[in-house]
């Protein structure tokens, strides 16, 4: 369906209001109810736009939060070209996820859209452009001397991107970010000594 730019813009402010709403203290049970209410939408505004009922806009939710996990790490993660850039990326993300506390608006989501057609696909997306942000910053170090050439730059930003996401799992479940910080010190150090780790013997 094409909307026009108004139609866009009302369609955004629902996703937000829902999101918005989502992310607050008890958000309690998300009918599409409690969605207009949230939004000062109408039930044939929501039907409009999204046209397959509640999971539709929950699926286009799911998609602005994912969307949003990037953005807050921006812009350290788009320019990890020196260690003082890889420790602002690391405070960004520490910062992003105890802010965020035990509550995890995108895991809540999925939970509810998972049988939906294009849901795995949104987590899909976001580990993958995740991970080659890192890999990116990884190479570019290398290119700089800074990181082992002998390091695997995809595979150690797919071990950032593993152990994120594990630090975060045991965040929802105490609220607390030591294992992610650890997590995250232990990555970039390997990163730092890597020189030396792969350096020939004798």
């Amino acid at each position: 369906m094409t909307f026009t730019a108004k139609g866009l813009a009302t369609r955004q402010r629902i996703i937000e209001g829902a999101a918005t709403h989502l992310r607050s203290d008890e958000p309690g049970e998300v009918t599409l109810d409690v969605i207009r209410a949230a939004t000062r939408t109408s039930k044939s505004q929501i039907f409009h736009y999204f046209p397959g009922g509640k999971e539709e806009l929950l699926l286009a939710v799911a998609r602005f939060e994912s969307d949003r996990v990037l953005a807050d790490q921006q812009p350290h993660l788009g320019a990890l070209t020196s260690w003082d850039a890889w420790e602002r990326w690391r405070g960004a993300v520490i910062a992003r996820y105890r802010a965020q506390g035990a509550q995890c608006p995108l895991a809540s989501l999925m939970s509810q859209v998972s049988s939906v057609p294009g849901a795995s696909e949104v987590t899909t997306t976001l580990l993958r452009q995740w991970q080659e942000h890192l890999r990116r910053g990884i190479a570019t170090m290398q290119e700089q001397g800074e990181v082992s050439r002998h390091l695997d730059a995809d595979r150690t930003a797919a071990a950032f991107v593993a152990g994120i996401q594990g630090g975060v799992t045991v965040l929802r479940s105490t609220g607390d970010t030591t294992h992610l910080e650890a997590t995250l010190d232990l990555l970039v150090t390997h990163l730092r000594t890597s020189q030396r780790a792969y350096a020939a013997p004798g």
